[in-house]
């Protein structure tokens, strides 16, 4: 049976020299939790969340509505949506 897999947010922002995306969130999101990126013509990864910040703080959690930063291991582009897996 496959997963069900729900939208949680979208990237707003990739800083391209940090491999960091910000990613404006519609659900909540920890760390450790794995999260698919699909975007663009051949932009389809997973991955887990390793560290997460807010304003330049480590966090460990974010809520819905939040904009947290994400280091994310691939380039992605504004409005790629981002999944919770």
């Amino acid at each position: 049976m496959e997963k069900k897999e729900k939208p949680i947010g979208v990237v707003t922002h990739y800083f391209s020299k940090l491999g960091v995306g910000v990613v404006k969130l519609s659900a909540g999101l920890a760390v450790g939790d794995m999260i698919r990126i699909v975007g663009g013509e051949n932009t389809d990864f997973e991955q887990k969340v390793d560290s997460m910040e807010i304003d330049c703080k480590r966090i460990k959690k974010a809520k819905k509505g939040a904009s947290a930063g994400i280091k994310i291991k691939d380039r992605v582009r504004e409005g790629y949506i981002v999944y919770k897996v």
